[in-house]
């Protein structure tokens, strides 16, 4: 939003865009994943475009971007791509392997050439797909009973994944006879939207938030709580929405 953009700006912090699932997705008819600092992208297989497993980092940071490519490559200096800085590296260090300097303690995360096929081709459907994934979802919201779940989503710009459901109820009896009639009628599922709910409750935030009252942010909770994620893709047919909605509006 303008909001956040100004505030980050005012506040001098760097913004690092997560579009792991909103591959295509706009603000102001501008592609997510070119405003910030830099962004990922998630090649994860039930994802917008996939590779199996893996994913993609953009910048147009030079130094953060080899910097990054020795991170993904165990860390070597040989992965940089910068000969200029390898050549200096090198003559520091002049009792070590040249190529074999590690530069961070980093990771294996390269991607293969039958991984980057993959991908490649599906760039190729991409827009189409993402195309019908906006059409389930809008459909699928129009059908919502609006009574039930809230439907009032701001869609557009939006590079839909998955179905959001989101219970206007707070009872925790009727979310769990939900859960039961979805898992009866072979719906599946994730609690919490994206399936880790209200991040302020993970302990990796909790490392770093140690005093954080979780509880104070009631619209998270309330997705924590009563969300849910159902899947959308390119060829699941307006049928099957239609039976799933039904499913749901009828408990």
């Amino acid at each position: 939003t303008d909001k956040l953009l100004k505030e980050l700006k005012k506040r001098k912090i760097i913004l690092i865009e997560d579009v792991c699932e909103s591959h295509g997705a706009k603000f102001k008819k501008k592609k997510l994943g070119t405003f910030g600092f830099a962004s990922n992208f998630s090649f994860y297989y039930a994802h917008h475009l996939s590779t199996i497993e893996g994913g993609m980092v953009c910048t147009n940071n030079k130094k953060f971007y080899e910097t990054i490519k020795m991170l993904r490559g165990h860390g070597l200096l040989r992965e940089s791509g910068n000969s200029t800085y390898e050549s200096k590296i090198k003559k520091k260090y002049k009792n070590l392997s040249p190529n074999f300097i590690f530069m961070y303690s980093a990771f294996n995360m390269r991607n293969n050439e039958v991984q980057a096929v993959i991908g490649i081709n599906q760039l190729k459907r991409l827009n189409k797909n993402n195309s019908i994934r906006a059409k389930n979802f809008e459909f699928f919201l129009k059908n919502l009973n609006k009574d039930k779940f809230f439907t009032n989503f701001k869609i557009p710009g939006n590079s839909n994944y998955a179905f959001p459901i989101i219970l206007r109820s707070k009872s925790i009896k009727y979310r769990n006879k939900f859960e039961q009639h979805m898992k009866k009628n072979g719906i599946e599922f994730r609690r919490g939207n994206a399936g880790g709910g209200n991040q302020m409750r993970q302990p990796y935030i909790k490392s770093y938030l140690k005093k954080i009252n979780f509880k104070k942010f009631k619209n998270v909770e309330h997705v924590h709580n009563f969300g849910y994620y159902i899947g959308n893709y390119p060829t699941l047919k307006k049928i099957k929405i239609s039976k799933i909605v039904k499913i749901l509006n009828s408990i």
